[in-house]
């Protein structure tokens, strides 16, 4: 399978760009509301202590569409990498 998009056709490519298109307008959306449920999240880390991990791994599960899961999984990522 070639991930060339000049080998696809046009139909595919568009259906490609529409699928990108739709995952920016979600990523634009949501991200705001991602980095406070994130920062939600890391605020809990002093009060949960060696159990925080595992809090988060559960609430992230809960969360729901998938792509805004994982849009805080990565906010969540991003603050305890500046932490450091």
């Amino acid at each position: 399978m070639s991930l060339n998009l000049a080998n696809k056709t046009f139909a595919e490519r568009q259906a490609i760009e529409a699928e990108k298109a739709r995952h920016f307008e979600s990523w634009k959306a949501n991200l705001g509301r991602a980095k406070a449920e994130a920062a939600r999240l890391i605020a809990e880390k002093p009060r949960r202590k060696g159990k925080w991990a595992e809090w988060v791994r559960t609430e992230l599960e809960q969360l729901s569409p998938p792509d805004y899961a994982n849009l805080v999984r990565g906010e969540v990522n991003k603050l305890m990498a500046a932490a450091r």
